[in-house]
């Protein structure tokens, strides 16, 4: 019998039944124990390449902004092996399509090279997003009988009203303003995603072996100037 088959039923249950995420409305996470959450694409700094007095004042900023903080931050890096196949076929209709001798052979030689690059190593990309939280239920008042309970059943949705999610996304979002603030003056650039967005960052993190295939709207798309 599979793993994920209800015993008895013969039915087969809904991965989403055991995710933490409600919903996901008006660039806002909503979790089912109440809290919502933004999720902010932040650039990266080659940090090795910067002179030592750069080093140290990216430190300076990097831990001002943190004691300043009086509410907690989730910083996750997101890595994924590089899928040029797109890329790559593009490049042979290119080739197929080149009436110059000499820029085809220039487009075989690059390609060649890329496969050659690919071939020595699974070359990988990274993202990085901070998760700003407000709100929600006291869980340090759950009696250990139902935090057990929650953990081998699926998760129960504790549903926000249209008043009560209004005023969690208004506070949500002063503290988005400050976190965005924060970053800049360490010399990141941050953008906040939007509902799309958030449906392929989480659709790609429970999805990775479907999703280049299967494919939501391209987080890749989002530039950060």
């Amino acid at each position: 019998m599979p793993s994920n088959q209800t015993t008895g039923k013969g039915k087969y249950e809904s991965t989403q039944k055991f995710l933490d995420i409600a919903e996901i409305k008006e660039d806002t996470v909503v979790l089912r124990n109440g809290t919502v959450r933004s999720v902010l694409l932040v650039s990266s700094i080659n940090f090795a390449l910067k002179g030592e007095d750069e080093q140290n004042a990216i430190i300076s900023s990097y831990v001002g902004f943190l004691n300043s903080l009086s509410f907690p931050l989730q910083i996750m890096v997101q890595s994924r092996t590089l899928n040029i196949d797109a890329y790559l076929a593009k490049l042979d209709a290119l080739e197929k399509n080149q009436t110059n001798e000499l820029l085809r052979l220039q487009i075989v030689d690059y390609r060649g090279f890329l496969k050659e690059l690919l071939d020595l190593g699974q070359i990988m990309t990274k993202k990085f997003f901070v998760v700003v939280p407000y709100g929600g239920v006291d869980l340090g008042k759950k009696k250990f009988l139902e935090m057990t309970t929650d953990v081998f059943s699926p998760t129960k949705t504790l549903k926000l009203s249209r008043d009560k999610f209004a005023k969690f996304k208004a506070e949500l979002g002063k503290r988005v303003d400050f976190v965005l603030g924060g970053l800049s003056g360490i010399g990141l650039n941050a953008q906040v995603l939007d509902t799309q967005s958030l449906m392929t960052l989480y659709y790609n993190t429970y999805n990775p072996e479907i999703a280049d295939f299967q494919k939501l709207n391209e987080i890749d798309k989002l530039r950060l100037d």
